[in-house]
């Protein structure tokens, strides 16, 4: 072996030496490519098909027409126990099974589904909110 076999700095054979013979760079990292913005064709959702599902409860809404109807014919005021014996006899027919079933709180779910009419009422200004137990028009 030469004197240009030996490495300068370690005095080993270039061939084991780490400044003669480094070790191979470490692989380049692979970018993330930033893939261009296709132009793709709008996605088109189809509307579910609608269901004729009859309702197990009578919806609040069906109410507020009896509610005002009770209340005009009462003098614009009535008490809250009277309203919901003549507003119970006023629908009759049209409240289910269900409608007599108790919500977990123990409220009858027809009850409930009028005193939440009552709020709507309220909230369009077709009722006031008045004293507590007494239902009265604006």
């Amino acid at each position: 072996m030469s004197d240009e076999d030996y490495c300068d700095l370690c005095d080993l054979p270039k061939s084991t030496c780490i400044h003669g013979n480094p070790p191979a760079p470490p692989p380049p990292r692979a970018t993330a490519r930033t893939a261009a913005p296709r132009a793709s064709k709008p996605v088109v959702k189809k509307a579910a098909p609608t269901r004729n599902v009859p309702r197990k409860w009578t919806p609040p809404d069906a109410f507020k027409p009896n509610i005002l109807a009770v209340l005009e014919e009462s003098g614009g005021e009535l008490e809250q126990e009277e309203l919901f014996r003549v507003l119970e006899e006023r629908m009759g027919e049209r409240l289910t099974e269900a409608d007599h079933g108790k919500t977990p709180e123990g409220e009858l779910r027809w009850r409930y589904a009028a005193r939440r009419a009552r709020q709507a009422l309220i909230a369009e200004g077709d009722m006031d909110k008045g004293t507590p137990g007494v239902w009265s028009l604006s």
